[in-house]
């Protein structure tokens, strides 16, 4: 199909979401419906259709104020290379940019050499960690106490959140807790909140983050916590800087599947306390 008899840009709706779950199928993505209601409810996705179908899409997220993620970039197969990812993404940063505030994304080798020359400077990098089968290495004598998160400390753990990705994104947390009950978990230390743990469910893997932490040893003992009670493939998306972390995980039967840059839109310094950030909820929402 020409680029000629595809419509303009317009916004994905409820009644197109198993399009959307044909794309992320289309090229292997871990998605599911409830990934996509949160940029519905929270964000905004832009869509092209050609015919009655969607055939290219393309998601921002805001978080308080400061930033909103750009992300889901799909082209079905049979519609690539006619410009509609780049249409999407110039609409994308226009939106971001007008309303105040930086556009950030997740890129991949491939991605990062595309957004570069459109203004997207390095960040920070994390790696794409993957396991199908483990054995986690004993972690010796707990350093903290691990707990499952409730109703009463929720409030709490959305500021420490809060002040270590840099800005409020508690609506989104609370749309993740619950998808993967087994991780929700959280780390005390003398009555004082030092990390936090969520996962989700995933078409291909469940997935662990976002995983925060005052240091290496309460970053582990959550993850071992969680581990201990997941089956099946899971992924971790852990911050490159986090060596100790990566070499347990490994060593617990993780391998890289891929890397991945952040990258701010005319802005080199990240938002995030990187020293507690330990794995991202994924390249699809920060």
């Amino acid at each position: 199909m020409a680029p000629s008899d595809l419509s303009d840009i317009g916004r994905l709706k409820f009644s197109d979401l198993p399009d959307a779950e044909a794309l992320v199928a289309e090229v292997g993505w871990n998605q599911v419906r409830a990934d996509w209601r949160i940029f519905l409810d929270f964000g905004t996705v832009y869509a092209v259709r050609g015919g009655e179908r969607v055939v290219a899409t393309a998601a921002t997220l805001p978080f308080g104020g400061r930033c909103a993620w750009i992300s889901m970039v799909l082209v079905r197969a049979g519609h690539r290379r006619h410009g509609l990812a780049t249409r999407l993404l110039d609409r994308c940063i226009a939106d971001i940019t007008a309303a105040g505030i930086v556009p950030v994304l997740d890129a991949t080798p491939a991605g990062r050499a595309v957004y570069a020359p459109l203004g997207f400077h390095d960040a920070w990098g994390f790696a794409r960690l993957i396991s199908q089968q483990r054995s986690i290495r004993p972690l010796g004598p707990d350093v903290v106490a691990i707990r499952p998160i409730t109703d009463s400390v929720w409030p709490a753990l959305c500021a420490y959140d809060a002040a270590v990705f840099g800005a409020d994104r508690s609506q989104i947390l609370t749309c993740m807790r619950g998808r993967l009950p087994s991780a929700d978990l959280f780390a005390e230390r003398d009555g004082r909140v030092v990390g936090l743990l969520l996962g989700r469910d995933g078409r291909t893997a469940s997935h662990l983050g976002p995983l925060i932490a005052d240091d290496d040893a309460t970053a582990a003992a959550l993850l071992d916590r969680a581990l201990g009670q997941i089956s099946g493939t899971v992924y971790v998306d852990l911050a490159d800087a986090k060596v100790a972390v990566r070499a347990w995980l490994e060593a617990s039967g993780f391998s890289l599947q891929r890397p991945f840059t952040r990258m701010l839109h005319h802005r080199r310094e990240s938002f995030n306390d990187i020293g507690r950030t330990f794995a991202v909820i994924g390249p699809e929402f920060g």
